[in-house]
């Protein structure tokens, strides 16, 4: 015959048999720092063992939600952002929480909903990341939710712009590109396209907009810049770089890596040689920017750097906001040449 299923053994079984308090029980068996006479921490010991006693773990990481911290970011596949939580993950585990993530492809309604849900869930800190804010705007239904989440004890950090509500972490976007522009300009090259994205990227339009800067600074004329927005992607690079007129076939300035080692493999495909016809520059600095042929010149970003802080912003004891900028570094490799 069929055996009864053993009835769960509960705390309060443990604390009953041991001839403690729940609370006690509750120190002993759930690892708290808190200190327990020698004498009851046996007793508890004892009778959990007699008893078989399992801990809920569903239970217990309910009650270590304050330990974690969320990430809401756009899109979790991309490589820097890949860059960026392996160094917060890094972080969290060295200051003993962990990291959670959630991705929103971006979409208002999403990360509205995101951070409604993750309030409920009371993580210790929210980490908001997202190239379509501007500088100092956030949809107003979602700063509602994230002063509540901060007015309840929570902590939110901004990554991507400065925000003066929150602690936050800005790209200098804007210079990032006018590296880029000034490099190409200064090394000769006249006609130009730049490989935009998609246009609704803020981050990426801070990138085009220090781009043309950088361009005209150096004399190029604007009637020989050319801007082509297509999907912030590998495959949006291949796709822009192929329709590519022959009139502007001097240099290709893309607003990252990955669409500018798509434009490389267009170029390829089509027998045009980089950079002894063309030459190619993307930003981030990701891993793949030294393993494709001919290694790419861009402009280097600490997106390491960036996870890292955001974990210590997240943790810190809170007085001011602090916000904080990081500026790229024009690493030139075999992708360009005068």
């Amino acid at each position: 015959m069929p055996r009864a299923a053993r009835r769960t053994v509960t705390l309060h079984d443990v604390a009953a048999a041991a001839g403690v308090s729940v609370a006690t029980a509750s120190r002993v068996l759930g690892g708290s720092s808190r200190t327990v006479a020698p004498e009851y921490e046996q007793r508890v010991l004892a009778a959990a063992a007699a008893l078989r006693y399992t801990a809920d773990a569903s239970a217990r990481a309910m009650r270590r939600a304050g330990d974690a911290i969320t990430l809401v970011a756009d899109d979790l596949t991309t490589p820097a952002m890949g860059i960026m939580v392996a160094e917060m993950e890094r972080q969290a585990r060295m200051s003993g929480v962990f990291v959670t993530v959630c991705s929103t492809q971006a979409a208002p309604d999403r990360q509205l909903d995101a951070v409604r849900l993750l309030r409920s869930l009371r993580p210790r800190a929210l980490v908001l990341a997202s190239s379509r804010f501007g500088a100092g705007e956030l949809d107003s239904r979602l700063l509602a939710e994230l002063h509540a989440y901060e007015r309840d004890g929570g902590r939110v950090v901004v990554v991507g712009v400065t925000h003066g509500s929150f602690d936050s972490i800005a790209f200098d976007n804007h210079g990032a590109g006018r590296l880029v522009g000034e490099h190409i300009a200064a090394t000769g090259h006249r006609r130009v396209t730049i490989l935009a994205g998609p246009a609704e990227r803020v981050n990426f339009s801070g990138r085009v907009a220090g781009m043309v800067e950088g361009l005209r600074a150096g004399g190029v004329q604007p009637r020989h810049i050319r801007i082509a927005y297509g999907e912030a992607s590998r495959q949006g690079g291949f796709d822009a770089a192929r329709e590519l007129p022959a009139g502007h076939r001097d240099a290709v300035l893309a607003v990252n890596d990955v669409i500018a080692i798509g434009a490389l493999s267009a170029l390829r495909a089509a027998g045009v040689a980089v950079p002894g016809d063309v030459s190619v520059t993307g930003i981030d600095d990701i891993q793949l920017a030294v393993d494709v042929t001919p290694r790419l010149t861009t402009v280097g970003l600490p997106l390491a750097h960036v996870g890292a802080e955001s974990i210590r912003l997240a943790l810190r004891e809170r007085t001011e906001p602090e916000h904080l900028t990081v500026r790229g570094r024009l690493i030139i490799r075999a992708s360009t040449r005068p």
